[in-house]
């Protein structure tokens, strides 16, 4: 069955990924890992990525990330997808799941709502080795997976997709999906130890991972979630505000109540910059 690639944001050019393949790609756009396609460039490709960023983790990376990252096995090639199902079932009932490239917002919540994460099967080529427009299979398996083994984590995310479902329904989708840039793809975490990132964009981005946590430039503020709903974010620089949580725990509480009523509040209260500043704010 034919699907059709989603499109997020402004590009010049069409998506990447085969959204065909001759059939093989079901209705919720997921589709068998092709494995058989990865070159001995691709898996160079994903060693040498693997090997700069976990030399980059410690001291900027929170503890629970560190600790996950060796549950994705191996290191110096493209994992197959099974391999971390092996290990990531059994440990929190979530799964990974093959998709061609960017997926469209229902099939993306549903997916994430039956704990099935999708992951984009192929890989960057070496012209952008520092920088990608779209997710591929480094940043997906790399920035994501690992934090899908923590339990607390793993409970936000399938209430992350409920929700979004919920979300779609109400014509609220945008809003949501500051919540998960600012959270799950840029996201920091106070520790005992100093300010860590656990989102999976500043996670697998070697100069984002320095930048958020230790350059005076950019505003760190606790998260606040309507201050987060409102706030616009950009896609081709780095994070001008990151928000901040002091847990996973506190992350699921403060996501866990209705957001209908908040929808609506943050409709009337209207948008702010990326880089807005508010005297309200809890800066870190």
């Amino acid at each position: 069955m034919a699907t059709e690639p989603a499109v997020y944001g402004s590009s010049d050019r069409p998506p990447r990924g085969d959204y065909t393949r001759d059939g093989l790609v079901l209705a919720d756009y997921t589709c068998p890992q092709n494995y058989t396609a990865y070159t001995p460039q691709d898996h160079d490709t994903y060693r040498r990525l693997f090997e700069r960023q976990s030399a980059l983790l410690p001291g900027l990376a929170c503890d629970e990330f560190i600790a996950a990252l060796p549950s994705l096995g191996v290191k110096d090639r493209i994992p197959r997808f099974e391999e971390i199902n092996d290990k990531l079932y059994p440990a929190t009932g979530w799964e990974v799941v093959a998709v061609p490239g960017l997926i469209p917002e229902v099939p993306f919540f549903t997916l994430l709502a039956n704990r099935k994460f999708p992951v984009t099967d192929w890989i960057r080529t070496p012209a952008e080795y520092d920088y990608i427009v779209e997710p591929d299979v480094f940043h997906d398996l790399f920035g994501h997976v690992p934090l899908l083994f923590n339990p607390v984590f793993a409970e936000h995310m399938q209430a992350y997709g409920a929700g979004g479902l919920k979300a779609h329904r109400l014509g609220a989708c945008e809003l949501l999906s500051r919540l998960y840039w600012y959270t799950i793809e840029f996201g920091l975490v106070r520790q005992a130890n100093g300010l860590r990132a656990y989102g999976a964009g500043i996670l697998s981005s070697s100069g984002e991972l320095q930048h958020s946590v230790r350059s005076p430039e950019p505003q760190r503020i606790a998260l606040d979630v309507t201050r987060c709903m409102r706030t616009r974010y950009k896609i081709d620089s780095y994070q001008q505000t990151y928000f901040v949580i002091d847990s996973f725990q506190q992350l699921f509480d403060m996501t866990a109540p209705d957001f209908t009523p908040l929808y609506a509040q943050v409709q009337t209260l209207g948008e702010l910059a990326a880089d807005a500043r508010l005297a309200s704010d809890r800066v870190l």
